[in-house]
């Protein structure tokens, strides 16, 4: 959709609108209002719209003809959350004359229709007449996507909790009801059960933490000289210990591997995840090759390279660009779904990728690389 003009003769033509000042020559770099990926809207000194975008037709549902020449208040009747009528509570053209604009707010369109709205009063100097009345409108899905997210998250949290906090309680309350009614074992028991309960919410919440600083990237890597392939060998020798057989684990490390800088902790969460994501959800032997990452300057090594597979039944091609997401699960066996997204998210704030895809043994393959090379304050 081109920018049109008016009909009536009052109405400025919108190709003569004096460029924007800050934002440089739009017309000059092949740019127009349709290319703008938000509404744009433009009323004249008269209130009449002079300029109606693409975008701005889409949100609205209003053809940029229709729109062009006739007023603002008819092109755009906005009405705030309790009913009243948004042009007449702002008046820009009438109101006070050191008044630049309107922040951004949820409005409604008719027939109750979201949109968010900002608008930005154009005036030839300080507390002048109004030029130009410059609106963007902007479509609410996807903060309607983001809100859907925080809801999600905040049901699967409660639900989460939810469990091991009634364990903690009712073994608590049980045992300070009762408590010489159970023997020792019982009472070791029960302890035992609130612990591991304990740990659970813990991890919970630490994993709350660290997607909220994912999000907000406020994630913060304190790098050292990691040794990735003794760190594989201490989470291979924890499982063991915990009951696991040593031959289900094939551990492979390629010499000589490059001076890896990273947040040890961190290394170890993403180790953690993925060997337990392979030893829970996986079958057969849990393979874990360790490798320079090639460069692509001859005899120079990129990063590491940290892969796991199994042999279980593997993830099903349709859920591959899921995998990183928020609440996936890839069965029905326990987990928040949020390991996996706070996996992708140390790697890449370590400046590393990760991918997922399907193991020689039909199984799943997760490999992150990690690039190599001194931080620049120890240079």
């Amino acid at each position: 959709m081109s920018v049109g003009t008016s009909s009536t003769p009052d109405a400025p033509d919108a190709r003569r609108l004096p460029a924007p000042r800050a934002a440089g020559d739009t017309t000059r770099a092949g740019i127009g209002p349709d290319d703008l990926p938000d509404g744009l809207v433009i009323a004249d000194e008269h209130g009449r719209v002079v300029c109606f975008n693409a975008a701005a037709a889409r949100i609205t549902a209003v053809p940029a003809e229709a729109a062009l020449g006739r007023t603002l208040e008819a092109v755009l009747p906005l009405e705030d959350l309790e009913g009243r009528r948004w042009w007449q509570l702002t008046d820009p053209y009438g109101g006070l004359a050191i008044r630049t604009g309107q922040p951004e707010r949820n409005l409604l369109l008719p027939g109750g229709r979201e949109v968010l709205v900002s608008a930005r009063y154009v005036r030839d100097r300080p507390t002048g007449p109004v030029r130009r009345v410059v609106v963007c409108l902007r479509d609410t899905e996807a903060r309607r996507r983001t809100e859907r997210s925080h809801a999600e998250l905040i049901a699967t949290v409660a639900h989460e909790l939810r469990s091991p906090l009634t364990s903690v309680k009712g073994f608590t309350a049980t045992l300070l009801a009762k408590w010489e009614r159970f023997t020792d074992d019982q009472k070791r028991l029960m302890l035992e059960t609130v612990d591991a309960d304990a740990d659970r919410v813990t991890r919970l919440i630490a994993e709350l933490l660290d997607i909220s600083r994912i999000d907000s990237g406020r994630l913060e890597v304190r790098r050292q000289l990691v040794d990735i392939g003794a760190a594989v060998g201490r989470h291979v020798q924890a499982y063991v210990a915990a009951g696991q057989p040593a031959d289900r684990f094939l551990v492979r490390t390629e010499h000589p591997l490059p001076e890896l800088w990273a947040d040890p902790d961190k290394i170890d969460q993403v180790l953690s995840n993925l060997i337990e994501n392979a030893v829970r959800h996986g079958e057969g032997t849990v393979t874990i090759d360790v490798t320079p990452a090639a460069s692509p300057r001859e005899g120079e090594s990129a990063g590491t390279s940290v892969t796991v597979s199994d042999e279980g039944p593997g993830i099903p091609e349709e859920s591959m660009n899921r995998v990183f997401t928020r609440f996936w699960r890839g069965s029905k066996r326990g987990g928040t779904g949020l390991g996996l997204y706070i996996v992708k998210g140390i790697v890449e704030a370590h400046g590393g990728t990760i991918t997922v895809g399907r193991a020689p043994g039909g199984g799943a393959q997760f490999r992150f690389t990690l690039p190599v090379g001194t931080p620049a304050h120890l240079l």
